[in-house]
């Protein structure tokens, strides 16, 4: 620790890595980053997130009852928008790694964000503007503005503590859980206050508030700026991988056998090499046809352009096959959002269909029984943070308790039972509407509590506090160091993804299901439909994939921490550079 002091304070007390202001000014550690910044970004987190529920909670109820849309056709939206707000990610990410950095990523996409939600409001409330068409370009351009600002703002906030300070790299591991128990902070205020004010108020009002709520967030964003450490575009990462898929194809007949680096790859390298990123020096056996890149042929020296599209370097290699790495493990978490799909569309419409007063004149909103996701997870990661971490590093040696890829596969065990369990409730709920002669009624009021859903959304509440937070950690954490905004739009894709397949599956279960007289899973009257089936479907689809994953995570080699620098030796690399 004595070195670790002298060193600092022969940089100056200056932030070790690349990080600078926004001006591209060297920056001090005392005055920037860690939790002052932080805490900026997660409470305009908390503001986005009060906003983009304000919008998703209550969307199915919206096109049902206020558009007439059928329920299958209004769930298949929900999850077409959602997984089309998910993936939008992606272009948020390239723009913010290749051209603006996620600063100016974040404010240019907020006005995007605030000018959909203003044209929702006036959508609901203006009955010249509230054509069907209006109200769709409205709500995806939020998805726009979400695309943009929701990867940016996390891997931003991450940005704030830096990795090859020890202190600084555990409080970056706490910073996931507070940024998650943010979302859930936002999302209930959404679920709860605003659908309420949708349902028995105005759906004017109800969308209204999300504008003001976004509007506060920018400048709250603004506001922190002098506080935020800042990472410079490093260059499209899609470039990068293109690059080198096309060497390989360029010397797929070069053998790899005795290879050595050359001069030209070599040379490339250093002046590739960003002051303060981690670096591969070696090639390893992972996707070993990818080496192939970096091999030097005659025509490499006759190559004269600023890209030799022939040539890559083994940092170029190393990234590309970290990116590969990732896709099997990716590819197993797609069921777990096709399930997380399942709480904001059929939940709610079964909701819809109970006993929901408290006492004898309130009446609460189908959608905003979501809430008990939120309220188990504010509840449960300081729980998590604070206790099982501590307890498991104890056991485990593993600084976050348990491997990133462990506390995932144990959400999604836990997301499995959630299925049973409303797979279980929705028999019941069917069940009391035959005892009760409600099965022709589609709209009567079935005397069964709609807090009797709570168990599935405790449940689901348990998931995401393993599966969704470990998603983050890992995705953001295994991402080469130049792509992490790459990284949180490849979770966030997890359940883009996961709402086009749940979509696809409802519409291809519609049609099949049909085909025999009343037996239709998913019909307008509940009462008559199938949910419990679909319920069942995920249930043994997740017991599957569950199987494969845990087989897929025992066979993945997390990133050498070898590979690393280590903080002594970069900062007194950063030294010799600032004496120089």
């Amino acid at each position: 620790m004595d070195e670790l002091i002298s060193t600092d304070a022969l940089l100056g007390g200056f932030v070790a890595d690349e990080s600078v202001d926004l001006h591209r000014r060297s920056i001090k550690r005392a005055h920037t980053g860690r939790w002052k910044a932080s805490l900026f970004i997660i409470g305009v987190e908390i503001a986005e997130r009060l906003a983009y529920a304000g919008i998703l909670a209550n969307l199915v109820i919206y096109l049902t009852d206020v558009k007439h849309e059928s329920t299958a056709a209004a769930a298949k939206n929900v999850n077409v928008w959602n997984g089309v707000a998910s993936m939008l990610p992606f272009v948020g990410a390239f723009v913010a790694d290749s051209y603006l950095g996620r600063y100016w990523t974040i404010t240019l996409s907020s006005v995007v964000y605030l000018m959909g939600l203003i044209l929702v409001t006036l959508s609901a409330s203006l009955r010249s503007l509230n054509g069907i068409g209006i109200f769709f370009f409205s709500i995806y351009l939020v998805a726009l503005g979400q695309g943009g600002h929701k990867p940016c703002l996390e891997a931003f906030g991450a940005d704030q503590f830096e990795e090859n300070d020890p202190v600084e790299k555990k409080h970056k591991s706490s910073f996931f859980n507070y940024w998650y128990c943010g979302i859930c902070i936002g999302t209930l205020i959404g679920d709860t206050v605003l659908t309420y004010i949708q349902d028995d108020i105005g759906w004017g009002l109800g969308f209204g508030i999300p504008a003001v709520t976004m509007a506060i967030a920018l400048f709250m964003f603004l506001c922190g700026t002098r506080f935020y450490r800042h990472k410079l575009p490093s260059g499209s990462p899609l470039t990068r991988i293109i690059h080198v898929f096309v060497a390989t194809f360029h010397k797929w007949n070069v053998s790899t056998s005795h290879q050595e680096k050359s001069e030209v790859a070599a040379a490339a390298e250093r002046e590739d090499l960003k002051f303060g990123s981690r670096r591969q020096d070696m090639l390893t056996n992972q996707f070993r046809f990818l080496n192939k890149a970096t091999v030097e042929d005659e025509l490499d020296y006759e190559c004269k352009t600023t890209r030799n599209w022939r040539l890559c370097t083994v940092q170029e290699v190393e990234e590309v096959k970290a990116v590969l790495g990732l896709t099997p493990i990716w590819m197993t978490c797609l069921i777990f959002g096709v399930v997380f799909a399942q709480s904001s569309t059929f939940f709610t419409k079964q909701g819809a269909t109970m006993d929901r007063k408290i006492g004898k004149h309130f009446e609460i909103p189908a959608a905003s029984v979501q809430c008990f996701i939120s309220l188990t997870l504010i509840l449960l990661l300081p729980i998590y943070d604070r206790i099982f971490v501590p307890i498991a590093r104890n056991l485990t040696g593993n600084e976050r308790g348990i491997t990133f890829l462990q506390r995932i596969g144990t959400g999604m065990v836990i997301s499995i039972l959630s299925m049973i369990v409303a797979a279980l409730t929705e028999i019941r709920r069917i069940k009391v509407a035959k005892d009760n002669g409600l099965i022709d009624m589609p709209n009567a009021t079935i005397p069964l509590s709609i807090f009797l859903l709570l168990p599935q959304y405790i449940l689901f509440g348990i998931a995401d506090v393993f599966t969704m937070v470990g998603m983050q950690e890992y995705f953001y954490d295994q991402m080469p160091d130049t792509m992490k905004t790459l990284g949180i739009a490849v979770y966030l894709s997890v359940l883009g993804v996961g709402s086009f397949l749940s979509s696809i599956l409802i519409s291809v279960i519609d049609k099949v299901s049909c085909r025999s007289k009343g037996s239709c899973w998913f019909v307008d009257n509940l009462n008559k439909a199938h949910l419990d089936y679909f319920y069942w479907l995920l249930a043994s689809l997740s017991a599957i994939n569950t199987c494969i994953y845990i087989f897929l995570a025992n066979c993945y080699k997390y990133k050498n921490a070898q590979n690393n620098i280590s903080y002594q030796e970069e900062s007194c690399r950063a030294r010799t550079i600032l004496v120089s």
